[in-house]
């Protein structure tokens, strides 16, 4: 029996038709976006199959290429950027199933709805979306078989939005994370007012549990490795936006003092955004 690997795609950052930017900027970019592929000698499973039409058909083709037949598709959470891309590859793995823990299944069909669908999607990516809508099945038992090895869907609660998940695969120690952790890329925060920060840091306390060897973050710049110190990297983001939140006196403040921070990460689009889901 081979063991299994895993090679990992990402989408390049894409323009989102949008007129609210940051000071200094004149246009939106979407943060770069990862596909993880998991495969034997034979078989894969395809993790996150992206969101716009064009880089989900790209994807399936870069699958195609492998060799690697897609036996299951993974989402890791529900928002419409890791999944929306199903159909592209289903066209070419048309056996292919896609499956989810239960917490990220249920919570799928919300984002064909109008408040996500047409309130955020569609003024964003006209025409970029398919117009098939995906289902997931729910994975009851959290395990889905890979050439006899056993992967794990770890339910995470509220990372950047609620039910999210991750996926282990523990024979190779690799953890596919979803957007529970972030590469060298702004974290979208907008969804984690309240107790989500919390809770936030509490999947990463889970992730970290599981001692993983690689971990691969859903928005990363390509070629970026896919280092565990990414964690330790997304809790400090975390913490450091919390205690700006405690101290700005208005949005711009609060997108300033993360600027000044993380003068490097992609997306400062993101920023932005978050920043006024706490003040504005």
């Amino acid at each position: 029996m081979a063991k299994l690997e895993y090679s990992v795609y990402v989408a390049p950052s894409k323009l989102v038709a949008s007129d609210d930017f940051p000071p200094g900027e004149d246009r939106e970019m979407w943060s770069p976006t990862a596909s993880t592929l998991i495969h034997g000698e034979r078989d894969a499973v395809l993790v996150d199959p992206l969101m716009t039409k064009d880089e989900s058909r790209a994807l399936a083709a870069w699958v195609v290429a492998t060799g690697k037949n897609v036996t299951a598709i993974f989402v890791t959470h529900a928002h419409g950027d890791h999944f929306f891309g199903a159909p592209a590859v289903l066209e070419r793995f048309p056996d292919a199933k896609v499956v989810a823990a239960p917490g990220v299944a249920a919570r799928m069909d919300a984002q064909y709805g109008p408040r996500w669908l047409d309130g955020f999607w569609h003024p964003r990516f006209p025409g970029q979306i398919s117009g098939q809508r995906v289902t997931a099945e729910p994975l009851t038992d959290g395990l889905l078989e890979l050439e006899g090895e056993q992967l794990r869907a770890i339910e995470l609660g509220h990372t950047d939005t609620d039910g999210t998940s991750a996926l282990h695969v523990p024979s190779t120690g690799l953890v596919v994370a979803g957007d529970a952790v972030y590469g060298d890329v702004n974290l979208y925060l907008a969804e984690a007012k309240g107790n989500g920060r919390q809770e936030w840091l509490d999947a990463l306390d889970t992730i970290e549990r599981l001692q993983p060897g690689a971990v691969v973050a859903g928005h990363k710049r390509d070629g970026d490795a896919d280092s565990p110190e990414n964690i330790g990297k997304t809790r400090r983001y975390i913490e450091d936006f919390s205690a700006a939140v405690e101290k700005a006196h208005n949005f711009t403040d609060l997108y300033e003092a993360m600027v000044a921070v993380y003068p490097g990460r992609v997306n400062r689009a993101v920023i932005w955004h978050s920043a006024k889901a706490f003040l504005a």
